[in-house]
């Protein structure tokens, strides 16, 4: 890096994120396009249980107690949204020959891959839980692992493309598991070995062909273990890094919105078009097919016009309308086409917002060069935050005006646009370091 003249004043935070982002050379298509492959089989390998294996599995160890699929979802997201920040700060400090990242995208895919063996095979409900739990640690890491990848490679010109297409494949993992899976309910062991092995082998494509540079020689911390180390991968300090804990805020919000909107989709609709909750669950079916086209348009869409525009916060702001158009039009509409067009406007808006935000991220990600991996940990807990608590807010909004009768989710739509608008305001207004 170029040294500072005497006379000049010292580098800034910001000032020190938006050169540290000026060093770093384009990377070439191969890394781009391996790391959105390693992306979709990470997410594959994750999304497919929660969308149908699990909850084949329980009802064939404990049938009549779907109740115990909520447990043990809710246990490895737990865990997950513990071990990502954790295992994220360790690779910041590891001195390999095979880098920072490789060693620990390597053990947690075999850990990964394990889990599911465990998954398949469980004989109870406690032993399905477990496999989970270490499921979720080791793809949930590896995820952030791959974040961590990205925050180390790529320069900002480059950023808003890449989450474009990690977006993109994002949308597409859940339905191509789910259709995977659908053709392998009969045999427990592929059900979750199958998504798992598509996991495996993109990671170790990326793994393989994208080296990673021996951090032997890179600065070593002096910090040594203490009881304040068991808690540094999930706290900053925002007055350090303004940019970052604001978009962190905003990401909070618009998730939190997201949970709203899609929580309650099958009991809006059922009660909205006088169906029954299981008839109201395949159109939901119906409407995931068209969504996932529209979030898609607006990943990729939206990640390289960011990209060529040198813009980021207008189109996380858009993002956030987007939604908030379609959840209200959801909530006022009283036929099927307008439901419809919500949705595909909603879903648009996930899309654009969760890509370029992604983007953004990454932008103003503190201590790049020694930190990356536990401040990409750190961001992921704003969603994983929102999801865990979200839930537990939504009866109350539910509970108004309802006197006993039907609930008011219409109410819930139009909290739930409040929020998405609001984490894109947050970043448009707050954000002060990208355009």
């Amino acid at each position: 890096m170029a040294s500072i003249p005497a006379d000049q004043p010292p580098l800034t935070t910001t000032d020190q994120r938006t050169t540290d982002s000026a060093d770093l050379p384009k990377v070439n298509a191969t890394f781009m396009w391996l790391i959105v492959l390693a992306t979709f089989g990470s997410y594959m390998a994750l999304v497919t249980p929660i969308a149908i294996s699990l909850a084949i599995k329980v009802s064939q160890i404990a049938p009549g107690h779907e109740e115990y699929l909520g447990y043990i979802t809710g246990a490895g997201a737990t865990a997950s949204l513990l071990a990502t920040p954790v295992t994220g700060m360790l690779s910041d400090r590891t001195r390999s020959r095979l880098g920072r990242r490789r060693p620990y995208l390597i053990g947690l895919t075999v850990l990964g891959v394990g889990a599911l063996f465990v998954l398949a095979e469980a004989p109870n409900v406690f032993m399905l839980g477990l496999g989970w739990v270490l499921a979720s640690i080791g793809w949930g890491s590896v995820m952030g692992m791959l974040n961590a990848a990205q925050a180390d490679r790529l320069p900002e010109s480059q950023r808003g493309r890449v989450a474009g297409l990690t977006g993109m494949v994002q949308q597409l993992a859940p339905v191509t598991g789910a259709m995977v899976a659908g053709t392998l309910a009969r045999d427990s062991l592929l059900l979750f070995l199958v998504p798992g092995a598509v996991g495996a082998v993109a990671l170790a494509l990326f793994i393989w062909l994208v080296p990673e540079p021996d951090s032997r020689e890179l600065p070593r911390s002096d910090e040594r273990f203490s009881a304040r180390m068991l808690v540094r991968p999930y706290l900053f300090n925002p007055r350090q890094v303004p940019d970052f804990a604001w978009n962190w805020v905003g990401r909070l919000l618009f998730m939190a919105g997201i949970t709203f909107y899609s929580t309650f989709t099958a009991f809006f609709l059922a009660a909205r078009l006088g169906m029954s909750v299981e008839q109201a669950a395949g159109l939901v079916g119906v409407f995931a097919i068209g969504g996932i086209a529209a979030a898609m348009i607006g990943a990729v869409g939206g990640g390289f016009l960011s990209d060529k525009l040198r813009r980021r916060r207008i189109f996380v702001l858009l993002g956030g309308a987007a939604v908030a158009a379609g959840a209200a039009t959801m909530a006022l509409s009283s036929g099927l086409p307008l439901l419809i067009g919500g949705a595909l406007l909603g879903n648009l808006g996930i899309g654009l917002f969760s890509s370029v935000d992604g983007a953004l991220s990454l932008d103003v990600l503190p201590d790049r060069e020694t930190d990356a991996g536990r401040y990409t940990g750190i961001n992921g807990l704003s969603g994983s935050l929102a999801q865990g608590l979200a839930p537990f807010v939504a009866p109350v909004f539910l509970a108004i005006g309802s006197d006993g009768g039907e609930k008011n989710y219409p109410l819930i739509y139009l909290v739930a646009g409040a929020f998405t608008l609001a984490g894109g305001l947050v970043v448009l207004l707050r954000v002060k370091s990208v355009r």
